[in-house]
């Protein structure tokens, strides 16, 4: 393997896994582990931070088809939470969530549980809330590189399912998956459908903009797997 390859799947790798601590942030506060306030601090923003210098490292380094995908995957995530926020959006109003999701997200992180959502909280949870959607776009972006426009339904798919069966809806008090709320499927519903929405805008962007790029399982195996040339068995 090349060097500048085995550095390249290395800073892949590395971005991977900071871009995975930003959605499981909100499991772990609900879960009860710590405060999803110190958990920002601690490592939702040195996460964010590494991850751009990864990029800016990428620019200067010029492993361009590293930060394409970092760029493109936070781009995709971007638009895919819009497309997912007015499916959620439109739940919400009919029933089919037990609250706004961005300001408990904000009223979380600034630690204002007993007073309530402010201008700030609110700046805070729809930040928080589109850079999961970011980081979610990363990880898709350098696992399927340019992939099919389906794996992002399935990818949404997947990501509701996470969320449903993470310890949120049970801290909420409707159990999991949502069953206990309501009728027992509003919830479900609701956040399946918002999140075929996100993995399909998300599929559909990277798709595009990903064009002619490998998955990362697929750069690994061809930079340790030597060709076989002409006349050897």
């Amino acid at each position: 393997m090349k060097k500048n390859e085995f550095i390249q799947l290395v800073l892949a790798a590395v971005v991977l896994g900071l871009a995975g601590i930003s959605p499981n942030l909100f499991a772990v506060a609900e879960a009860g582990i710590a405060t999803l306030s110190h958990l920002a601090l601690s490592f939702l923003l040195p996460s964010v931070i590494l991850i751009f210098v990864v990029t800016v490292l990428a620019r200067v380094l010029k492993y361009d088809q590293l930060r394409k995908q970092i760029r493109n995957g936070i781009l995709a995530g971007l638009a895919g939470t819009i497309g997912l926020e007015i499916v959620r959006e439109i739940g919400f109003r009919l029933g089919g969530m037990p609250g706004d999701m961005p300001k408990l997200l904000g009223v979380l992180i600034l630690d204002r549980f007993a007073y309530g959502p402010s201008f700030w909280s609110n700046v805070a949870g729809w930040s928080y809330h589109f850079w999961n959607g970011a980081a979610f776009g990363i990880v898709f972006s350098l696992l399927v590189g340019q992939g099919k426009k389906w794996m992002g339904i399935v990818y949404g798919i997947l990501v509701g399912i996470g969320f449903m069966a993470s310890p949120v809806p049970r801290a909420l008090g409707i159990g999991s998956f949502g069953l206990e709320f309501r009728d027992g499927y509003q919830f479900a519903l609701t956040v399946t459908l918002a999140h075929i929405a996100f993995g399909a805008v998300t599929g559909w962007v990277i798709y595009r903009m990903n064009k002619g790029m490998p998955d990362i399982l697929t750069r690994v195996r061809q930079s340790f797997v030597c060709p076989v040339r002409k006349g050897e068995s």
